[in-house]
Parts: C-alpha cells; sequence; structure tokens
C-alpha cells in the first residue's frame, strides 16, 4: 500500500484502530441528530415568528376580545406562543370577573399569573434541545481530540516494533488519527452556530412576548375602570 492510499480518507477510517472507529462512528451520529435538531428548530422557530405575526396583527387591529377569544380557542391549527398566553389570560380574566366579588387588582393579578404560566410553557418548550446542540458543540471536539491522542498512540506504539522509522511509515498513522479530530470539528462547529443563532432567536421571541403581557395586562385593567 503506498503513502497516496494511506492518506485517502477512505483508507484512513478504515486503516484507523477499534476505538478510533468507534469514536468516530460516536461522532457520525451525534452529527447526524445534530443536524436533525438543526432543521427542526429552525422550521420551528419560523414557525412561531410567523404565528406572532400573525396574532400581533389580528389583536391590535381592534377587533374584540370575545372574538379572538372563541377563535383562538377554535383554531384548528393549535395556534402560536402568543395566541396561547392570550387564551389563558383572557380565560382566568373572564373567569374570575363572573365571581362579582373580585377585586380588580385581583382580576388583573390572576390573568397575569395565568399568562406568566403560559409564557414559561412556550419559553420551554422553543428551548427544548437547544441543549443538545450546547453540549455537542463543547464536547464533540474533545472527544475528537481524545481519538487523535489514542490513534497517535497506537500509531507509536507499532513505530517501537520498527527498526527504522520513515515519514511514510509515520504519516498514515498520524493522519488517520487526525480524522477523528476532523470529525469532532465537523459536528462542533454546526451546533454552535445554530445554537448560538437559535438562542438569540428565543430570547428576541421572548422579550416579544413578555411585552405583549404587559401591553394586555393594561389592556384588562382598564375594562374593569
Amino acid at each position: 500500500m503506498n503513502v497516496t492510499q494511506d492518506l485517502s480518507i477512505i483508507e484512513l477510517i478504515i486503516n484507523a484502530s477499534l476505538v478510533v472507529k468507534l469514536i468516530m462512528l460516536l461522532l457520525v451520529g451525534v452529527s447526524v441528530m445534530s443536524w436533525y435538531w438543526i432543521f427542526r428548530k429552525w422550521f420551528a422557530l419560523r414557525d412561531a415568528r410567523s404565528q406572532t405575526d400573525r396574532f400581533e396583527r389580528e389583536f391590535w387591529s381592534g377587533s374584540d376580545l370575545n372574538t379572538l377569544y372563541q377563535a383562538a380557542l377554535h383554531d384548528r391549527h393549535g395556534g402560536g406562543a402568543l395566541e396561547h398566553i392570550f387564551e389563558a389570560g383572557y380565560r382566568e380574566f373572564t373567569k374570575l370577573h363572573a365571581q362579582k366579588t373580585a377585586d380588580p387588582s385581583m382580576i388583573v393579578d390572576g390573568a397575569r399569573r395565568a399568562m406568566r404560566a403560559s409564557y414559561q410553557r412556550e419559553i420551554d418548550a422553543l428551548d427544548a434541545h437547544l441543549s443538545f446542540l450546547a453540549s455537542v458543540g463543547s464536547v464533540s471536539p474533545y472527544v475528537g481530540l481524545f481519538g487523535t491522542v489514542w490513534g497517535i498512540m497506537h500509531s507509536f506504539r507499532g513505530l517501537a516494533q520498527m527498526s527504522t522509522a520513515t515519514l511514510s511509515a509515520v504519516a498514515p498513522g498520524i493522519a488517520e488519527a487526525l480524522v477523528a479530530t476532523a470529525i469532532g470539528l465537523f459536528a462542533a462547529i454546526p451546533a454552535v452556530v445554530a445554537y448560538n443563532r437559535y438562542a438569540h432567536d428565543v430570547d428576541r421571541l421572548s422579550v416579544r412576548l413578555e411585552s405583549f403581557m404587559e401591553e394586555f395586562s393594561n389592556i384588562l385593567q382598564r375594562q374593569l375602570r
């Protein structure tokens, strides 16, 4: 086998030691899962932004609150985060308002608490699996580095049995070990980029949802005067 064959990617992977092969397989599996969640979260956040924009337009168009509430209850598509928060807040508001003895401040506080609980559920759903991307981004390079170190150790143990060490003898062993680091970086870099981007998008949506809760609470308070 010549040096050119030894240094082809396929040959390097095939000739790697068992431990390095297992590490490469683990990193490839993690990378596939990472890309799966990257695309899933991209679609989920895109839909969340679209649904938030749609409901904001409907809400600030001057529609009656009860009409919006009935539409939210019968939304076949399940609505978005903002619609769920509105639905939870207005449901609690109407329930407490029906109790004639309830204090106005208690009614608004109850609606605000219901919206806060719904808000937390929506943010938890948007945050789901982002921690996996963060873990892949931070751990994968070290797993790949471990495979590289193990591969180099294995290569040098083989050299110890040779009377003379040449570049053609050393290069394939070191190169196949470095493939593990390359695969680790391939898994880590997209995961880090996606995590930073999606965390920023979730933060922006979180601010929009919190602003809506405050504005809607003020509207409900004015209705009780």
